[in-house]
């Protein structure tokens, strides 16, 4: 009677089922052999198609244990007897569940979708809705799960880091009865607004030529393996995307015309049918599971996505709980870095492992084992440059709108302009775009997010604005919205608004001992076709000459700028090979040749009739 009595104490629910009180990744690991068995399916849709999935089941059967559900186009590690590498995992960018989850214990499943890898089916990228979609194939995959996986308490959880967070946030539509938490971590949301492959209507070029390269190619067949890499012959982005030329080069020197979504993208310039049939949001109403966004301030691929998903679901929900947590990551940091640090920038403590272990766990622990207490708070985001996390129950927090004016000799001003006629202009020189990273790289690393900007202010074709040296700490939170007046001797240009904070000479030195005193600190910048400044179904080309309204959004940000530091403004018209270069004439940007790229030069107004301005949300403390 004593035995059992012991057994049924230690398996009550809320028990961890490895007595440990960290678990490094070596050591999750280690417990996953330790203390899971690996089982596969292959479990059948609702029109036939069989789709590949793994489970890891706690070997503990004193108790049952609810599902932790990722889906992905990315493979999920085939054989019964291969088991999670969390390291390498973590380093391809597949994003193992943290090694806390693993310490507490969950039935792991990992599904490839329908058409990637070994799963049946035909893929199709950001799949629209149809009688049998990603909704619909989540929906039938729980159901197989809590009939026939073993130990399984009935309860499922999804979750996904980027594109797999797309197939999260995908599962809350319609959901199955058993679904009760959901959580899309950094989730491809709209392509063509604010994500990966396009900003405003501006192709992210490096992004969607090198993804696709390898994800895009086509799989005639279930396999094991997935094709990756291309050989750019150079180490050098800027090089290779210059000599590349206009984008029908890439189909004729490389893709020979077999990425099918680089042709889709390419054959749609404009957000027409195709692209709005491809955002999921109008699609994330009456949702039932509890909700869960997590995203980096310092993604470079689907930070717009995050905050729009959460708004979505925020919006469209009333009464559901959803919850927002964005802290000073990279594209998934939180699941593969210490979040300590980020290029030169210093966090001062190891966020990731804070997000881990006080914030993902009880959310999932609360909604699938029923432990722990409720927590009202709705929206967890970290203030950089205090680098604290800021709690508040609505995202973003109350603040004042502060408009700030471009003036003369590079001053950024509280006042608007009061002259007739002003204005500063750069030539535009498509052969010669500004660069959007100092050094060279392949691929869009995320520390560009927070690079230093001072090989920009020192071109002639970027434009600086600067306040006076802040006597307080001010706090900016929010999306910051850019209202521009541009004329330009073309037809068409690109917009290009950074907001930087400027670091004072006695700045201690960063992680490595990177330099930062003095340094132009990226917070956050956001590009802008001008063609689409007045909607992005019909693109306008400009008048030459004419002063014309450009008005747009940069992502949200919560940042303190401290006392001592100034904030500047830049101004660009080029950000290669990150977008695309504008050939500056009204042609379609797929069609275009090489005669069809011409010098430009742009003005920005700056005067009463045409006041130029940055808009910020101000939570604390007043500018100069």
């Amino acid at each position: 009677m004593l035995a059992l009595f012991a057994a049924l104490v230690l398996a009550a629910p809320c028990d961890p089922l490895v007595a440990a009180p960290l678990l490094e990744p070596a050591d999750a690991d280690k417990a996953f052999k330790e203390h899971y068995t690996k089982y596969e399916y292959r479990i059948p849709m609702r029109d036939g198609a069989k789709l590949y999935t793994v489970a890891y089941v706690p070997r503990d059967r004193t108790r049952t244990w609810p599902v932790l559900l990722m889906r992905t186009p990315y493979g999920v590690t085939p054989g019964v007897d291969v088991y999670p590498d969390f390291k390498t995992a973590r380093m391809l960018g597949r994003y193992a569940m943290s090694s806390a989850a693993v310490r507490d214990g969950f039935i792991f499943v990992n599904q490839d979708v329908r058409g990637k890898l070994l799963s049946e089916g035909t893929f199709v990228d950001v799949r629209p809705r149809a009688t049998v979609d990603e909704a619909t194939d989540a929906f039938d995959t729980i159901d197989f799960l809590v009939k026939h996986l073993p130990a399984n308490n009935g309860k499922v959880g999804a979750w996904g880091v980027s594109y797999p967070g797309f197939y999260a946030a995908q599962a809350a539509i319609d959901a199955h009865p058993a679904l009760k938490a959901v959580s899309p971590q950094a989730p491809v949301t709209d392509w063509y607004l604010g994500d990966d492959f396009h900003h405003n209507g501006a192709l992210f070029l490096m992004d969607t030529f090198n993804f696709f390269s390898g994800f895009g190619k086509a799989r005639p067949a279930p396999t094991r393996k997935s094709t990756w890499g291309f050989d750019h012959d150079t180490g050098d982005a800027y090089e290779f995307f210059l000599n590349l030329g206009p984008l029908k080069n890439a189909n004729e020197r490389y893709f020979k015309g077999e990425i099918a979504f680089w042709n889709e993208a390419l054959a749609h310039p404009n957000r027409d049918e195709y692209w709005k049939a491809r955002d999921p949001r109008p699609r994330y109403a009456k949702v039932k599971p509890a909700v869960l966004v997590v995203g980096g301030l310092f993604d470079a691929e689907d930070l717009w996505g995050t905050v729009a998903t959460y708004k979505a679901f925020d919006a469209q929900s009333p009464g559901a709980d959803v919850r927002l947590v964005l802290g000073p990551w990279r594209h998934g940091g939180w699941a593969r870095t210490e979040g300590d640090a980020l290029g030169d920038l210093s966090f001062g403590w190891k966020t990731s492992r804070h997000y881990q272990e006080t914030i993902e766990l009880p959310f999932f622990k609360k909604a699938l084992k029923g432990c722990g207490e409720e927590k009202a708070v709705e929206a967890t985001v970290f203030e950089t440059g205090t680098n604290v996390f800021l709690t508040t129950n609505v995202w973003p927090p109350k603040s004042t709108s502060t408009q700030v004016f471009p003036g003369p000799d590079g001053q950024l001003l509280k006042n608007a302009p009061t002259s007739k006629e002003a204005f500063d202009e750069w030539v535009s020189d498509p052969k010669k775009p500004v660069p959007h990273r100092a050094g060279y790289t392949l691929e869009n690393e995320g520390e560009y997010m927070v690079e230093d900007q001072r090989f920009a202010s020192r071109r002639t074709d970027v434009l600086s604005y600067q306040t006076g040296v802040l006597t307080e700490d001010v706090t900016v939170v929010g999306p910051i919205a850019v209202d521009a007046w541009l004329a330009t001797t073309g037809t068409d240009a690109d917009l290009v608004v950074k907001l930087i904070d400027v670091q004072p000479f006695d700045k201690p030195n960063g992680p490595n001992g990177a330099r930062l005193a003095g340094a132009h600190t990226l917070i956050r910048a956001e590009v802008m076709r001008g063609r689409f400044r007045e909607g992005f179904e019909t693109p306008k080309p400009f008048t030459p000459g004419a002063p014309a309204r450009v008005r747009f959004t940069l992502p949200d940000v919560n940042h303190t700028f401290r006392t001592g530091h100034r904030l500047l403004v830049q101004v660009q018209s080029s950000w290669f090979p990150l977008v695309d270069v504008n050939p500056q004439t009204f042609v379609d940007p797929a069609k275009a040749t090489e005669a069809d790229f011409k010098a430009q030069t742009h003005r920005l107004f700056r005067d009463a009739a045409h006041p130029s301005s940055v808009t910020l949300g101000v939570s604390r403390g007043v500018l100069p």
